[in-house]
């Protein structure tokens, strides 16, 4: 799956994900130039829920040839189950002290909606955090597939469906908190989710996500399905003749991708403290490509370095010039179409070459 230098950059990360962050966080005394403070564990915890995305867009776009734009909509999701859950945690410690959320007393709903019957349970959460983006990215990509859309009119559907979802978010009418969404969130699993130890229990658990979808697509790609993903990328024509079913391939890795998307947007509410539907905007979803093609599409490693460049700049740009943020990611995204098509990871290999 991995080359020897491989496995010793895994491990590497996973010692600092596990280890190094935890002890330099919890263990060395704020005063330290070696502390990592809160709000830099709450950073990179985001940054690699971004990552995940990043990952599950290299594979439908990168090694399948199915550009996306509409990935944002599968995170959002994600994030709304995983924000139900936590708004039923907070029981009677809301404002109004009632057992219902306080959006919906101040809208004066007198019980939960049908579809937050489950929403008090973990178990059930877990399970719906993969199936809700994985059931509407099955149902999409079913008829879209079978139409044989592609290429830019794929794209704009699928900006189009995420911008739908978004309108339809926004309505009060759906009790999934309209214009504010879900915040204030108390407790998960019965524990407090503001404490330093919660905060890094998360931020470890993002990083394990990670590591284990980065080993999960190492071995997609590898294996003979992959092999067949990238045949349909470069002759989908001759794949087809050769006896591969295009649409079965492609919407098999096209729901993977929501579900590591949905997977992202659970872990990214509890560290970020909110979801909203602002999440789904077509902005967003854009984002998630700029990562891939920043990063290097079809090198799984590209996208991971691309989210954290851009999810970094980003940090920074928005407080020290905000309002040069967006002229900077338009520009970069040019950059790398322009002068650099394979990315990062392509610049590193045609200079790895020369020097050879």
């Amino acid at each position: 799956m991995l080359t020897n230098a491989g496995w010793a950059a895994f491990l590497v990360a996973l010692i600092a994900v596990c280890a190094l962050a935890p002890v330099l966080n919890l263990a060395v005394p704020p005063t330290s130039a070696f502390h990592l403070g809160d709000y830099g564990v709450a950073l990179l915890g985001r940054i690699m829920c971004y990552a995940i995305c990043a990952l599950a867009m290299d594979l439908v776009w990168g090694y399948t040839g199915i550009l996306s734009l509409g990935h944002g909509l599968f995170f959002a999701l994600g994030g709304y189950v995983m924000g139900m859950y936590l708004m039923r945690q907070i029981g009677r410690q809301g404002h109004y002290g009632s057992d219902l959320p306080d959006f919906m007393v101040f809208l004066d709903w007198k019980q939960l909606p049908w579809h937050w019957q489950l929403s008090d349970s973990f178990a059930a959460t877990l399970a719906l955090v993969v199936l809700v983006p994985a059931g509407v990215a099955f149902v999409f990509g079913f008829f879209a597939f079978r139409s044989r859309i592609k290429g830019v009119y794929f794209s704009i559907i699928t900006q189009a469906m995420t911008f739908a979802a978004m309108l339809l978010f926004f309505r009060n009418e759906t009790g999934l908190g309209g214009n504010n969404g879900f915040t204030d969130f108390k407790r998960v699993l019965g524990l407090p989710i503001a404490t330093p130890s919660m905060r890094m229990a998360l931020f470890v658990l993002t990083g394990l996500a990670l590591l284990g979808f980065f080993l999960f697509a190492r071995w997609l790609v590898a294996a003979r399905f992959g092999r067949v993903l990238q045949a349909i990328r470069d002759a989908e024509s001759r794949a087809m003749f050769c006896g591969y079913d295009p649409v079965r391939y492609k919407l098999t890795i096209w729901v993977i991708s929501a579900a590591m998307c949905g997977v992202a947007g659970a872990l990214y509410v509890p560290q970020v403290g909110i979801i909203n539907p602002g999440e789904m905007s077509p902005a967003n979803s854009i984002e998630i490509a700029v990562w891939a093609a920043v990063g290097g599409r079809a090198t799984l490693v590209g996208p991971i370095a691309g989210a954290f460049l851009v999810g970094g700049a980003k940090s920074w740009l928005t407080v020290a010039a905000p309002e040069f943020w967006l002229y900077f990611l338009g520009a970069l995204f040019i950059a790398v179409t322009l002068f650099l098509p394979d990315g990062l990871v392509g610049l590193l290999r045609r200079l790895r070459g020369r020097r050879r």
